[in-house]
């Protein structure tokens, strides 16, 4: 054999040695923390969990199934409970697509929290985690998920990140990971809560039906923080006036937050005489189209103009229908300043004035910031899992976000959720929405919660709350306060009389 046919063959053997399998990567740190004057000792178990693939032979299922992605999350359990049985398990996680669960990590839900001003602006830079005295912790253990190409997940050796990219797979990865992880830390018989945010709740409406249907997990409570589970409510299209009628409320808490509004009345009450309109006047002039009388129509134009601050002129030549992009961009456009969509109480600067759209969300620009730089010091510094990886805080290689399954309709969860709860009929549901908040609005959340055709005997395990802030409305100091005694008083009233 020549040095060349040797070399060849040494290649090839190389070839044909099999790679090693992903392995779990777990760091395990121990903490405390003082909630309303009590010390809290805690355990953070942080890093990755290999998710593999079902066998067609499940009898061989441990010995075949192959890798296909690596989880990575970070788990909250309080020291010293001895019954697992009576401690709840909050599983959290946002939305995006293309989220990874930061937001709630480290701004509503884990015991350390972005420091922010006290109406929820950014700081100046450098930026630093405090304690959390407002954190779950205290009433449920706690585990942040990044779905895959999110975070530090991602799909393993051989497998293709887009095939992950797809509401069905996101849902039934996450339900699976949801699935090994109370396996594998024997938390099957602990009462059970998801927490999502925005697509997050998307995610979680799902959820109830997958992890009922083909685990038989049933859970005590869901949380929606900013929820959308009918995309009908928050889709301008041709020919889908929804959106403009649920939309006009927070058009009006923005300009009511703006001073563009004449009115002695209080946030609330002006909202319920805005609302009325909007679900009365406003929705039957839409409906009649062309055929709007003109008087009636001047009627409506005037109005609209007299809660959404306005021009009659600008309304006029929207033809009664205010996109929201148009929206933030018009509304302080007479002080070369454009509001938020995440959270309508910032404002921006453009370069262009006069342009049709905002050059970048004010509300997402100035949390990027705070929750990127923390995280990623968190991660490392305290709980001491190395990686060089990024932390995809919101990736855009997400997209676009496959919805094969609902071609030519809306991606509706909503029916989902309500069988889940007919179901079970303990399953309850807290729904947490912002006035301010352009991405879910909260009155599109209560149209959907209205039309969700759940039986009148199991309505009452559905609850609402609100808040004057955005879409992350725990930035917001007074609104995170608020939202913890709320979700406290929720937690306990899903779980079982002791």
């Amino acid at each position: 054999m020549t040095e060349k046919d040797e070399a060849k063959h040494d290649e090839t053997n190389k070839k044909e040695e099999p790679k090693p399998e992903p392995v779990d990567q777990l760091v395990v740190t121990h903490h405390s923390i003082t909630m309303s004057g009590k010390k809290i000792d805690y355990t953070v178990t942080t890093g990755i969990l290999i998710l593999k693939e079902e066998t067609a032979d499940r009898d061989k299922e441990a010995e075949n199934a192959k890798p296909k992605a690596a989880f990575f999350f970070a788990a909250y359990t309080r020291d010293g409970i001895e019954d697992k049985t009576r401690r709840p398990l909050t599983f959290a996680f946002n939305g995006g697509p293309g989220s990874s669960s930061v937001w709630l990590h480290l701004g509503l839900v884990g015991p350390r929290r972005v420091y922010m001003t006290e109406e929820g602006y950014m700081p100046q830079p450098p930026f630093k985690l405090v304690d959390n005295e407002y954190s779950l912790l205290d009433v449920s253990d706690l585990v942040f998920i990044d779905p895959v190409s999110t975070g530090f997940s991602r799909p393993v050796e051989g497998q293709k990140a887009r095939e992950f990219h797809d509401f069905r797979k996101d849902i039934e990865t996450v339900g699976d990971f949801i699935r090994l992880y109370t396996t594998r830390y024997q938390r099957w018989t602990s009462p059970k809560f998801l927490i999502g945010e925005s697509y997050g709740t998307t995610r979680s409406a799902g959820l109830s039906g997958y992890l009922q249907d083909r685990h038989g997990m049933y859970l005590n409570g869901i949380i929606l923080v900013s929820s959308i589970l009918d995309f009908q409510t928050a889709r301008f299209d041709p020919g889908n006036d929804l959106p403009y009628i649920l939309f006009l409320p927070t058009y009006a808490a923005t300009a009511y937050y703006h001073g563009k509004v004449r009115t002695r009345k209080s946030l609330e009450s002006f909202l319920k005489e805005v609302e009325k309109f909007a679900s009365g006047e406003y929705t039957l002039a839409l409906a009649k189209g062309t055929s709007l009388p003109v008087k009636e129509r001047s009627h409506i134009v005037s109005e609209l103009a007299r809660f959404t601050g306005l021009s009659e002129d600008y309304i006029q030549r929207s033809d009664l229908r205010i996109e929201i992009f148009r929206f933030t961009k018009e509304l302080l456009r007479d002080r070369n300043r454009t509001a938020g969509r995440l959270d309508t109480r910032f404002t921006g600067i453009d370069r262009d004035a006069a342009g049709e759209n905002f050059e970048f969300d004010p509300s997402m620009a100035a949390i990027t910031g705070p929750y990127t730089a923390t995280l990623y010091d968190y991660v490392r510094g305290e709980l001491k899992f190395e990686s060089d990886l990024p932390y995809e805080i919101l990736n855009p290689k997400v997209w676009p976000w496959s919805y094969a399954q609902n071609e030519n309709n809306y991606v509706n969860v909503a029916e989902t959720l309500r069988k889940s709860m007919s179901t079970n009929p303990y399953l309850k549901v807290h729904v947490a929405n912002g006035y301010f908040d352009l991405a879910t609005p909260y009155f599109a959340t209560r149209y959907t919660f209205d039309h969700l055709g759940l039986d009148i005997s199991l309505q009452g395990n559905i609850s609402m709350s609100y808040y004057p802030a955005g879409h992350m409305m725990y930035i917001h100091m007074p609104s995170l306060a608020a939202l913890k005694a709320t979700l406290v008083e929720f937690i306990y009233s899903a779980l079982p009389a002791s």
